[in-house]
């Protein structure tokens, strides 16, 4: 009958199989993708969690305060040397650690007087929404940052 049977795979049955492939690996970069904006997500929240924890730590007398019962002086930015954001390191490396999540460097609303603070980062998987802590413990997403107030935005 067949004395002359090639054996190995068609071009079809190879190129089917490449197309397979391709698709399946569009789907598992696509669903990476989410997964990693994701994860910037919650390093971002909990950079601001741990911010939280320190301005109040801060606010008793630790972390550089020269003045107790105070979240120091009146600042605008996060990079404020004479501010809590500045003076306190772990408040600092909580800053560098959520602008490097987020991706964008000096992305970051800081504001802080003696009596409250705010401060607000834009979230990686939605830069029109910001995650946001201040001092009265509110906490959580918001359509914008703290624009010039140390209390994070109505919902």
């Amino acid at each position: 009958m067949y004395t002359h049977r090639s054996r190995g795979f068609t071009l079809i049955e190879l190129l089917v199989v490449i197309a397979i492939i391709g698709v399946l690996s569009a789907v598992v970069l696509a669903s990476l993708n989410t997964a990693r904006q994701k994860g910037n997500d919650a390093a971002i929240q909990s950079d601001l969690s741990t911010i939280q924890t320190e301005a109040e730590i801060f606010y008793g007398g630790g972390g550089g305060n020269t003045i107790p019962n105070s979240y120091g002086v009146t600042v605008s930015t996060c990079a404020d040397a004479t501010g809590m954001f500045y003076l306190d390191s772990v408040i600092r490396k909580a800053i560098a650690g959520a602008e490097s999540a987020n991706g964008t460097a000096s992305s970051m609303s800081c504001f802080g007087s003696g009596t409250a603070y705010a401060i607000s980062s834009p979230l990686s998987s939605d830069a029109a929404k910001h995650w946001c802590v201040d001092s009265t413990g509110s906490v959580g997403v918001r359509t914008t940052g703290p624009a010039t107030g140390t209390e994070c935005p109505a919902i």
